[in-house]
């Protein structure tokens, strides 16, 4: 391990949580361990990663590529504030421009695209942020992509800036509701605030499905009880729970993460041990260089020090299939039977 400066992911708080991180309170804890930049982020692992995967889609500025039917559209890399473990904090800003989106919205209704695409998934930064941006990438999906049956929309800025859940993005919501999903991310039961669940709901009258991804985050959410009493507010809220994923070895971010081992033994203890029933229990998955790989025996091979060589389903043809211009990662390896397996790095310090 090294220590040396590294270009700051600036620390960027909205005036909604810089107000509910002045009291001392367990719940202010949660924030400023998620929003509060730490020097800690500038020691660095050789091993480290500046993006998660690399899956741009050659020609198409904003639009990644490595699922059949999906691909995922960032209008915009700006966020209402910076969590300081997110994937996106070695990539810089960006937003689409208008023409940028039209292009995208072709090339998914595009002949070569339509018979294997149905969906998008349409993050960021933070969508939610860009309103007028979001609807234009809807509205030209409807023209030139009537095969994109859903947009599934990821979003944080209904717990970072609950105001601005307002009428006129609402409305937004309301024209395209048959084929929206919001993807919220919670992380710990005590971000729901009043505020939040107001913003929560009304996003529910405008659109009937919602889920939730969470992040295993070391000290904020490693308990089987912080796990329980968040699964169990969603569940109130009508919010299915969907992944739980391990902290992405990304540059600055290993005091974040757990070890593979605890998430592992943490999803089994929620999904086998009767304190949680039915669509409640989240997935653990990692977010690798090939993606997501959801962890069932058998998925890791072996351990070499701090890595985990990981079995995935992915092929090798297919990807290139979907994507021409996507190239193996230099973690990866195809087997004789053109699946894929990759390197993942553990934090194996954390035991616990």
């Amino acid at each position: 391990m090294s220590t040396h400066k590294i270009p700051l992911f600036r620390e960027k708080l909205s005036p909604f949580l810089l107000g509910k991180m002045e009291t001392a309170s367990r719940a202010a804890e949660v924030l400023a361990s998620q929003y509060r930049y730490d020097p800690r982020e500038e020691i660095i692992n050789a091993s480290s990663a500046s993006r998660h995967y690399e899956a741009d889609i050659v020609g198409l500025r904003g639009a990644e590529r490595i699922y059949r039917r999906t691909v995922v559209i960032e209008p915009t890399r700006v966020c209402a504030a910076h969590c300081r473990w997110c994937i996106r904090a070695n990539y810089g800003p960006a937003s689409l421009k208008d023409e940028e989106i039209e292009e995208i919205a072709r090339y998914c209704g595009a002949p070569a695209q339509r018979d294997d695409l149905r969906e998008v998934i349409v993050t960021g930064g933070d969508p939610l942020m860009v309103p007028r941006k979001l609807e234009l990438l809807l509205e030209k999906l409807e023209q030139h992509a009537p095969n994109i049956e859903t947009y599934r929309i990821g979003t944080r800025l209904p717990l970072q800036n609950p105001a601005l859940v307002d009428g006129s993005m609402l409305r937004i919501f309301e024209r395209f509701a048959d084929r929206i999903e919001i993807a919220i991310h919670v992380n710990h039961h005590l971000e729901l605030f009043p505020e939040v669940v107001a913003a929560i709901r009304r996003l529910r009258v405008a659109v009937t499905t919602m889920y939730n991804h969470t992040v295993l985050l070391r000290g904020v959410n490693d308990t089987v009880e912080e796990q329980v009493a968040l699964a169990e507010r969603l569940r109130e809220l009508r919010i299915e729970t969907h992944y739980l994923f391990h902290c992405v070895p990304m540059k600055g971010m290993q005091h974040h993460r757990t070890s593979v081992a605890r998430g592992i033994a943490l999803a089994s203890r929620l999904a086998n041990s009767g304190l949680l029933t039915g669509r409640a229990k989240p997935m653990f998955t990692l977010m690798t260089a090939l993606g997501k790989v959801t962890m069932y025996e058998g998925t890791i091979v072996r351990r070499e020090g701090s890595r985990l060589l990981v079995q995935t389903d992915y092929r090798h043809d297919e990807r290139l299939r979907w994507n021409p211009s996507w190239r193996l990662p230099s973690s990866a390896i195809v087997n004789a039977d053109g699946r894929m397996l990759v390197w993942y790095e553990d934090n194996p310090d954390d035991d616990g």
